[in-house]
């Protein structure tokens, strides 16, 4: 349990006692079935974290391959197999580590390295259980969520080319709340509506390579494990909306239940691409929440 939040674990705890409780109450009414009739709900049985874990997702004909495998196996019916719930999408969780001394890395790209897919509930555990929390991380070290539209989490890459991030600054220590509640935010669609689709379909049209799909305004979030602060960012897709961005502040305080006194900065990927910083902000592009 050293690996998780006090968020997570406290899940995982409960999860473990109810398991203990229904292994007991099977054990008893096995030695009384003479006298006692069985219960007539069977405990759900665990299913193997393997059957619901993607390992990949590069093209969408990756994504058709891994949504349809969790589907597949969340039509349980007789066998007593537990079903799968569906993500809207396909979600691709990414690590990067800064240079270690000796070992030079001449492109930001370099240092990126998939770590999984995932497009169900179920999977998505099964990733997040076995991932360390930020605080256990090396300072410049970066986590990295995106969904599978995104070929690359990079500020060139299509679908983020034309867009920015909220970043809000975070005094160390408590990091790892804020990130997962930020993940099951993304993942669980409650930036859903943020921007009309005809108004993304048409700032679509001005960009080249802009894969096809019903993409969401929320590319993905990010975290930036730094020497005295923690860093995380929430990328989306349209710079240029100012209602969408205004919309995506007031729901990532919401979800984070941040403080009144919170200071946001919002940077564009233009910006970023210009001086070559993902998180160095004007002071007049600071914005408090009030």
């Amino acid at each position: 349990m050293a690996y998780f939040s006090n968020h997570s674990q406290s899940r995982f705890l409960a999860n473990s006692n109810n398991t203990s409780s229904q292994t007991t109450t099977t054990t008893t009414t096995t030695q009384s079935a003479a006298t006692a009739t069985p219960p007539s709900a069977a405990a759900r049985p665990r299913i193997p974290s393997s059957k619901h874990f993607s390992t990949f997702v590069s093209t969408t004909a990756g994504d058709e391959k891994v949504q349809g495998k969790d589907k597949a196996t969340g039509n349980g019916t007789s066998n007593g197999t537990a079903s799968v719930h569906p993500l809207r999408n396909t979600w691709v969780f990414w690590f990067r580590q800064q240079r270690a001394p000796g070992n030079k890395i001449t492109n930001y790209e370099e240092g990126i390295k998939k770590i999984s897919a995932f497009s169900s509930v179920e999977s998505f555990w099964s990733l997040w259980t076995h991932v360390h929390p930020p605080s256990s991380l090396l300072p410049t070290t970066d986590y990295l969520l995106f969904h599978s539209g995104v070929r690359r989490p990079v500020w060139e890459d299509p679908l983020n080319l034309s867009g920015g991030k909220w970043i809000i600054r975070l005094r160390k220590g408590v990091a790892d709340r804020l990130w997962e509640d930020l993940i099951l935010a993304v993942i669980g669609d409650q930036f859903e509506g943020v921007v009309d689709s005809a108004d993304a379909s048409v700032a679509d049209s001005n960009v080249e390579g802009v894969p096809q799909g019903d993409w969401p305004e929320v590319c993905g979030c990010t975290i930036s494990v730094r020497q005295n602060e923690d860093i995380i960012s929430l990328w989306n897709r349209h710079d240029s909306n100012s209602k969408s961005k205004e919309k995506i502040k007031e729901t990532i305080r919401r979800v984070l239940n941040l403080p009144p006194g919170t200071v946001m900065e919002y940077k564009s990927n233009n910006d970023s691409m210009q001086d070559k910083s993902s998180f160095r902000v004007n002071p007049t592009d600071r914005t408090p929440l009030s």
